[in-house]
């Protein structure tokens, strides 16, 4: 039975990957168009190829780096091994394959979506989108893959050949190797990301300041020197960066919540492990559900509403998966389960799964309605266009910064409540319901950039304007679901962050994150600055690598005759050098902040340090991800409202006038913010919660905080006496030079005699490795010790122990003798000897 549900999880990933191959084959059948189309697509496509060939080259370097420093920390505590380096090399080639099979499968469901749509805007909405589903099904395939294999892997190596305890040290060294793969993943997801952003945006300012407002012609006209190279950045960034980004997160997710799992003694039928595997099971399941919800968006006729056939598979992908949970939580997790002192029970496991998936609908629906075209908040953006480039962006930074509200209330709601229905367990299965559609929600998003290449092609190649008509109509509704998608994407990150966190500080072994204390508050405060550094760093990289897009593009105006006139053609490449040598080049300070902020708080200061800064960092990176995000598309989706004539004080005004150019001007101000250091943000929290969870061992509470217990003594006794008229209380343990505390033991039965009656037992515990016992651990254990007994299958009437006791005498671990002297049901006596 264990067995047979391990290799399900992989095996479901491989069926996506199957999947995946026969739509991407489906896409390259298309007909790709004219001679002159197929040039253009060329064009785009050796541009992505050139700069992820730079990208893969830096990072590759980063990743030796990593692996081998790794791979040494993994030899300096007993939770970690050396592995660890192969399962972030994984991680990082993962997520590599990723990106790229979004950039492969963009730069040919582009052009073929151009051609699509001289025939029809249903084929080109199926020719795009399927071509977006090969992006999400490859990049949720790959984690449940990914994770899945591992997890099997170094179940077997750390837990089932030394004989380990599920709930014990041998799974938690395993998950702590596996957290390498979700570190590679995250970490190749932020250089991604930022790289592709500040890629995409020095393009896109270029060609439209130069391009629309300077030479007064569209962003995506032959002419236009950086048009090539603003269609690559719509690869290099939305999708290839997008791509990473959701499947860090996707994976970072799982991992958490199996992280959570470990700490939950569960009496089910798969060896107790129910509580670690159901995440990937859950996100296996989503997987499936998001390919069969990806046959629900199609339209009949050019009549047809895009939008409603992408809402159609997204709410029919996310209630199937909301259904199916149900049943697995039901089947898999025992009734009932306990965290940290917290019980729950499978259903409230479930009712955490959906209140995830409805969070995560309510945060792409709030963000749909502030940066759509026709509502509220962009509307407001528009009228403040008719007073001049300013007013446009004080209009736009106040939408941004509304924006945040409601978010933030349905975010704080989902933690609220998924937490008191299944403690911070709860909190991590509804960050992975959230991101069980993962595919779903990615085939959306990838759609968008598709589309938007199409329109290029169309309006490069001197198509019909019926076709760049059926374009802009899928554009229009692209630009929607990308905002969408990093709305649902800043608010995945948010929960992933806090289960994170708690993973965290249970591996870190801090009970409380303490603000009184100066050092945690000086940290709290480190934290919250560092999303505004990043920022920074992001947007000046833009308008650094902007500044040299526009001098280019003027120089090529000015000494390049015939390029107005059709006579000559622009040096395209040129552009495309100057964004990629950009886009490397800066994309390494604001890597390295989330990589080493970590590591040098952790060992300076200690977990509880950096426990404070891990929280401010998740507060502030969370709200400026959402209002830079929605701030940058609602500029977006203002400009392109004068594309069809917008009514301001009675007067129609439409592009190239003079609202429309200060509207351009929020716009390009707008980029850097949606598509470069808004959407980093999630990535950044998400990457410094897994490094300080990575680093969690060699950091520890009882290297920093607690005085060690001394054991060179040849053995140590606990005493726990109680009144002989309470029956099963809390016993007052002392243990010398400690001091006394309580230990709950009314579960603690022992042996029964044959009327029922409770008589006595002696149990031998083999001990486990601990470098060094202090208060807490000897609470913790002796705790534990009471809540694991349950009746012993092979001897009826007696108990078997699903823990084990760690104990250290000197440096050689020792097992331990525990007594217990009952009297009818009331205890009078314990003693746990450690033996000579």
């Amino acid at each position: 039975m264990i067995d047979s549900i391990l290799y399900v999880v992989p095996a479901m990933g491989i069926l996506g990957l199957a999947i995946m191959f026969l739509k991407s084959s489906w896409v390259e059948k298309q007909d790709a168009g004219e001679e002159k189309m197929k040039d253009l697509a060329g064009y785009i496509a050796s541009g992505a190829m050139a700069f992820l060939k730079a990208e893969w080259k830096i990072l590759g370097y980063f990743a030796v780096i990593a692996m081998l420093l790794l791979a040494w920390l993994g030899t300096q505590t007993h939770n970690s091994s050396p592995v660890i380096a192969i399962a972030f090399l994984i991680g990082a080639v993962f997520s590599a394959t990723a990106g790229y099979i979004g950039m492969r499968i963009a730069t040919k469901a582009n052009v073929r979506t151009t051609q699509a749509a001289r025939t029809s805007l249903a084929q080109a909405l199926k020719v795009s989108f399927t071509g977006g589903s090969v992006m999400g099904i490859g990049v949720a395939s790959l984690a449940v893959l990914g994770l899945g294999g591992l997890f099997i892997v170094f179940y077997y190596i750390y837990v089932i050949s030394t004989g380990g305890e599920v709930n014990g040290d041998a799974m938690a060294t395993a998950l702590e190797v596996l957290a390498g793969f979700s570190l590679g993943a995250e970490s190749i997801a932020l250089f991604a990301r930022v790289g592709g952003g500040i890629y995409t945006k020095a393009a896109d300012v270029g060609a439209d300041l130069v391009g629309k407002v300077e030479a007064g012609i569209p962003e995506d006209d032959v002419r236009n020197p950086a048009t090539i190279a603003d269609n690559v950045g719509d690869n290099v960034g939305d999708v290839a960066g997008m791509g990473a980004d959701l499947f860090g997160s996707y994976v970072a997710t799982i991992l958490a919540t199996m992280v959570l799992g470990r700490e939950i003694v569960s009496d089910d039928n798969f060896g107790g492990i129910a509580p670690v595997i159901f995440p990937m099971i859950l996100a296996g399941i989503g997987l499936i559900f998001s390919i069969i919800g990806m046959q629900f968006v199609r339209i009949n006729d050019d009549k047809g509403n895009v939008q409603k056939a992408l809402n159609l598979g997204n709410w029919g992908s996310i209630v199937l998966t909301a259904i199916a949970s149900y049943f697995l939580a039901v089947n898999i997790l025992p009734e009932s389960m306990e965290i940290r002192g917290y019980s729950f029970t499978n259903l409230h496991v479930f009712y955490s799964i959906a209140l995830g998936l409805v969070v995560g609908a309510l945060m792409s629906l709030i963000t749909e309605y502030y940066t759509s075209m026709g509502k509220r908040p962009v509307n407001s953006i528009v009228k403040q266009s008719a007073t001049g480039h300013a007013t446009n962006i004080i209009g736009g930074l106040s939408v941004g910064m509304e924006s945040t509200v409601f978010p933030i209330i349905v975010l704080a709601a989902g933690i609220y409540g998924s937490y008191e229905l299944a403690g911070l367990y709860g909190v991590g299965i509804a960050a992975a319901g959230m991101m069980a559609t993962t595919a779903m929600q990615l085939a959306i998003d990838a759609f968008g950039p598709i589309a938007d290449n199409a329109g290029g092609i169309a309006e490069m190649s001197q198509l019909p304007e019926s076709v760049r008509h059926r374009t802009d109509i899928l554009d229009a509704v692209g630009n929607t679901t990308a905002a969408t998608g990093k709305g649902f994407a800043i608010a995945s990150a948010a929960l992933t962050s806090l289960a994170l966190f708690a993973a965290f500080v249970g591996v870190a072994g801090i009970d409380a994150i303490n603000i009184y204390k100066a050092d945690v508050l000086a940290g709290l405060f480190i934290g919250g600055m560092i999303p505004f550094i990043f920022s920074s760093l992001a947007i000046a990289a833009v308008g650094r690598a902007a500044m040299d897009m526009v001098n280019e593009v003027r120089r090529q105006f000015r000494e390049i005759p015939g390029i107005m006139e059709y006579k000559a053609k622009p040096e395209y490449e040129r552009c495309v050098e100057i964004s990629t040598k950009a886009s490397i080049r800066e994309m390494i300070a604001p890597g390295a902040i989330a990589l080493v902020v970590p590591i040098i708080i952790g060992y300076a200061f200690g977990p509880e340090v950096l426990g404070g800064t891990l929280a401010g960092v998740t507060v502030s990176g969370v709200l400026m991800g959402m209002f830079q995000s929605n701030a940058g598309g609602a500029w977006d989706n203002a400009k392109k409202s004068f594309e069809k004539g917008v009514e301001i004080n009675g007067q129609v005004y439409y592009k190239k006038s003079e609202p429309h150019k200060a509207s351009v001007t929020g716009d390009t101000v707008g980029d850097p913010f949606k598509d470069t250091s808004g959407p980093s943000m999630n990535i950044l929290i998400k990457l410094m919660s897994i490094v300080s969870l990575v680093i969690a061992p060699h950091i520890a509470v009882k290297d920093h905080v607690h005085e060690s217990v001394d054991m060179t003594e040849s053995s140590l006794r606990l005493e726990a006496t109680a009144p002989a008229d309470q029956p099963h209380p809390d016993a007052i343990v002392h243990i010398p030079n400690l001091g006394s505390f309580s230990i709950p033991v009314k579960n603690a039965l022992i042996e029964q005699n044959e009327d029922g009656t409770l008589k006595k037992c002696e149990i031998f515990l083999d001990s486990e490795v601990l470098k060094g016992a202090t208060e807490r651990d000897i609470a913790e254990k002796v705790i534990f010790i009471a809540r694991v007994l349950v009746p012993s299958a092979e001897e009826p009437g007696k108990t078997d122990m699903k823990g084990l006791i760690s104990i250290y005498k000197g440096k050689d671990p020792v097992s331990a003798k525990v007594s217990t002297r009952y009297d009818g049901a009331i205890l009078h006596e314990t003693h746990i000897t450690v033996a000579d």
